[in-house]
């Protein structure tokens, strides 16, 4: 018995190794022929997101004029609800503060309508042929043509781009050279314009959403209780507060008006079905674009901040790890004059009338040649 289960444990170590051995040897196969000497986890992920670029390459430029026409519906429909819902119940809390109130936000709309009408129909920059070109930087491999600085072919448009920034299919456009100030000051004007929302419909979400306080008004299919406060009576069936009956002492019905409680705008919202799906939907849509714009306008801010385009951004990250302290970005001016010249507030232009205000002006330059820290500033204004 002792040398049949020796014998057992023994044709089970040998079967056990001949499989980990040909599991190895087929890994090790496997490797010799997947090799590749530049495999890395970058190589991976671009090999992974490669549909996805097929994807974008060949699509973006359809799906941009349904991207244009989701953001105008939405943008419509917010302030739609915003008039809607929003004007009734702050007329009621404070006729002066609405009028404060309407003034603000149609000045934010203003903006940014103006803003994103302009990043969209605005051409972004393009390369003259290349006989114009005096200093180019390199040679466009896609539109094998002389390439000025900074500028970057965009896969979508099929053509290079000055100051090439990103391609927005929000925008239905490339954001280049004319046109990233307006891509910018509408997300600001965004962002301003859903906290502005967000903060002056702040209690109307509360009573409505968190409270559900209707104020007695109950939203059924019975007409006498329609649009009416009510409460229940002795025999516990709902009546209008108007038709309240009351016992006395000899147990006789007695009937008497009662004064009506006053009816809230918030407690009618909640009352309204549509009004008050229509504040869950500016809650949810509000939060969310609050949230996703504002990320981008600050990761946008710090890049213009530092004199350099979402491309020059990835590319200058990349220097920086190759010549730690010694790479410095040879279009940083420092902040305030990367903001000056961004916001195209050169030649007696000011904040006031051409950023708080709409404001078609094009940037100072051409686009096509521009100046480095190296290089003497005496000519910019």
């Amino acid at each position: 018995m002792v040398i049949i289960t020796w014998r057992f444990r023994g044709l089970f170590r040998r079967l056990k190794g001949y499989v980990f051995w040909k599991i190895s040897q087929a890994s090790l196969t496997a490797r010799s022929l997947t090799y590749n000497e530049h495999m890395s986890q970058s190589y991976a992920v671009d090999f992974l997101l490669e549909p996805v670029f097929w994807f974008v390459d060949n699509f973006a430029q359809y799906l941009g004029k349904m991207f244009v026409f989701c953001v105008s519906v939405l943008t419509s429909a917010v302030v739609g609800v915003a008039y809607w819902v929003g004007l009734p119940y702050w007329w009621q809390r404070c006729p002066y503060t609405t009028v404060f109130l309407v003034i603000f936000g149609n000045w934010l709309l203003i903006n940014i309508v103006f803003h994103y009408y302009k990043g969209v129909v605005t051409e972004p920059g393009y390369p003259p042929p290349s006989t114009l070109i005096s200093d180019a930087a390199s040679i466009c491999r896609r539109c094998i043509s002389p390439r000025p600085p900074r500028t970057h072919h965009c896969s979508v448009c099929d053509r290079c781009i000055l100051a090439m920034d990103h391609h927005c299919p929000w925008l239905n456009n490339c954001v280049g050279y004319y046109n990233a100030r307006f891509f910018f000051l509408y997300m600001v004007y965004m962002v301003m314009g859903v906290a502005f929302i967000i903060t002056a419909g702040i209690d109307i979400g509360y009573k409505v959403i968190w409270l559900n306080d209707t104020g007695g008004i109950i939203p059924n299919n019975d007409p006498d209780l329609i649009g009416h406060p009510v409460r229940l009576n002795q025999t516990g069936v709902l009546v209008p507060v108007k038709e309240i009956v009351e016992y006395d002492s000899v147990n006789f019905p007695r009937e008497h008006n009662l004064p009506v409680p006053p009816i809230t705008e918030a407690q009618r919202i909640a009352a309204h079905p549509w009004k008050r799906k229509a504040v869950v939907f500016m809650a949810v849509t509000c939060c969310s674009v609050f949230l996703a714009l504002g990320t981008l306008t600050i990761i946008h801010g710090k890049n213009i901040g530092r004199g350099e385009t979402s491309v020059e951004a990835h590319i200058n990250e990349k220097l920086r790890k190759l010549s730690p302290g010694t790479f410095r970005n040879p279009y940083d001016f420092g902040k305030r004059k990367n903001w000056r010249l961004f916001l195209g507030l050169t030649q007696g232009r000011t904040f006031l009338r051409h950023v708080l205000l709409p404001s078609g002006h094009a940037p100072t330059g051409t686009g096509l040649a521009w100046h480095t820290v190296r290089t003497s500033l005496e000519d910019w204004p």
